[in-house]
């Protein structure tokens, strides 16, 4: 059961003050007893005796008691114990370490919180198997797909599928931890997990996408339901696949749900797009600016990109592109809503790449410039792969006059390319933010997305982007909000967890 948005959960009824004291769950020891962070006495910024006491205990205990002086310092161990681990999961690797580096001035006030997550860094279950399914041609195909189950500290696991050829076990991971900061933001009752498979969708028949679906739902079922696990849309897993995972699923639980069905979210497939163009009004609406009138550089063109270009509209921006594997398409004056149609018919063809669209346009170019950042722009909007804009294509954005860059896929900017977006000064929406809208909107509980829809979505927006925005300035990062993301969703995890104790 979703929790309806009058009880939202830890953020909307505590604020950032009040969530010092978070950790209190247990009753209060007298004044003459020890004081520790499991009381109101503890708290963010815990005290002297509290704080000296987690600093003397080893962090790790392997050859030797392994202790930490500085929140540096703790970051560093665990990032290091990460690479230890699974020095194979790039992607994994870049996401500990994206995230324990924000936190290093949470771990120097309180030094628990360092021990806190050591223990978030493992994923509490990692399901990996084997999906055969049958071609067209009557050909056995074999696919590998999984599930991890990252932290049901805040309530039942949430969180998409994603399928495509890149998606390998240190996306999904990587993936699965970044959620655990994401969805805490909501503060609905959710944990975090993600799943998929390396399957690439858009090559494959309408046919074989059914009987892949049908087998790796076969597997997936043991460990999914509507309390346990709730499986979302995420790349390359639309409507359509999400309609066939459903149907397996119900065939082979015997259990057709009442009201929103479990793992059909079409009826929400927009929601995605306008949360990430709602988080960019709410981003420039801070800076004394609007999205009216900005030429807004959108990378890819699947149902994301498509729902944010339909709402930067509404807004008053001007979307310019849209891109896939084959290139990008550029519409000198904007694309208008008849515009978007057209690419929507076009990319409902699982084959159609996007370059189809200039049939259609007498004034779009096709691949021209030979580099899609090299177009004059106000924002850019990733949508499109992963580690997308590095260093050298933020200083292309700069140069060109690029005020931000929002995301609106995973981790599309690197860390270089985050460190060169604050040296020039640019705006930066992080994905941990801007990818909240579906577990958002699950949590109101909306299975037909209105007007009325989209008005609460836009004020959980604003809601989170103010609880972000005070927590980066309370920790002295400027207005940083891929620091102050980093740090609420970890707080607001972390302070469950310590009631739960070692699980």
């Amino acid at each position: 059961m979703r929790v309806p948005i009058a009880n939202v959960w830890l953020i909307s009824k505590y604020t950032l003050q009040q969530r010092r004291t978070l950790a209190s769950a247990v009753p209060e020891e007298d004044s003459s007893g020890p004081k520790n962070l499991t009381t109101t006495r503890g708290g963010v910024h815990g005290n002297y005796r509290t704080t000296k006491a987690w600093r003397n205990k080893p962090l790790f205990r392997r050859q030797g008691d392994v202790r930490f002086k500085t929140g540096k310092d703790a970051a560093n161990l665990l990032i290091n114990e990460a690479k230890r681990r699974d020095a194979h999961e790039e992607a994994f690797i870049n996401s500990v370490r994206s995230s324990f580096t924000c936190l290093s001035s949470l771990f120097d006030r309180n030094p628990r919180y360092a021990f806190l997550a050591k223990q978030m860094m493992e994923p509490e279950r990692f399901l990996s198997f084997r999906v055969a399914w049958m071609d067209d041609q009557g050909i056995y195909r074999l696919s590998r797909g999984w599930r991890v189950q990252y932290n049901s500290a805040l309530g039942p696991y949430e969180g998409p599928l994603h399928f495509g050829h890149h998606v390998n076990s240190g996306v999904i991971k990587s993936l699965g931890f970044d959620s655990v900061f994401s969805n805490a933001l909501t503060g609905f009752g959710v944990g975090a997990a993600v799943g998929g498979a390396d399957i690439n969708p858009f090559d494959k028949s309408e046919a074989e996408i059914q009987r892949f679906c049908q087998s790796y739902m076969t597997e997936l079922h043991k460990y999914i339901g509507p309390d346990t696990d709730y499986p979302t849309m995420g790349m390359g897993v639309g409507e359509k696949e999400m309609g066939y995972l459903y149907g397996q699923y119900k065939r082979l639980s015997h259990n057709a749900l009442r009201g929103q069905p479990f793992l059909q979210g079409g009826k929400v497939n927009n929601v995605a797009g306008y949360c990430v163009a709602h988080f960019a009004h709410e981003i420039l609406k801070a800076k004394g600016e609007s999205l009216n009138g900005k030429r807004c550089l959108i990378t890819g063109s699947g149902k994301v990109a498509r729902s944010l270009a339909e709402k930067l509209l509404e807004y008053g921006a001007i979307p310019l592109t849209f891109s896939d594997e084959s290139g990008f398409v550029y519409e000198p004056d904007g694309l208008d809503s008849g515009s978007l149609r057209t690419i929507s018919q076009i990319k409902e063809d699982r084959t159609a790449m996007v370059g189809r669209y200039v049939i259609s346009s007498t004034t779009a170019q096709f691949n021209e410039p030979e580099n899609i950042f090299d177009i004059p722009c106000d924002l850019c909007f990733p949508c499109g792969a992963m580690s997308q804009i590095d260093e050298d294509t933020a200083t292309v954005l700069a140069d060109n006059g690029c005020m931000g860059v929002i995301e609106g896929g995973h981790s599309n900017v690197t860390e270089e390319g985050r460190k060169m977006l604050k040296r020039r000064g640019m705006l930066y929406g992080p994905h941990t933010m801007t990818m909240t809208g579906a577990t958002i909107v699950n949590g109101l509980g909306v299975s037909v997305f209105d007007k009325k829809a989209d008005d609460m979505l836009k004020s959980c927006v604003e809601r989170i982007h103010n609880e972000v925005y005070r927590t980066s300035q309370e920790f002295n990062t400027r207005g940083d909000l891929h620091a102050g993301s980093k740090i609420l969703g970890f707080m607001t995890a972390a302070d469950v967890m310590i009631t739960q104790g070692a699980v």
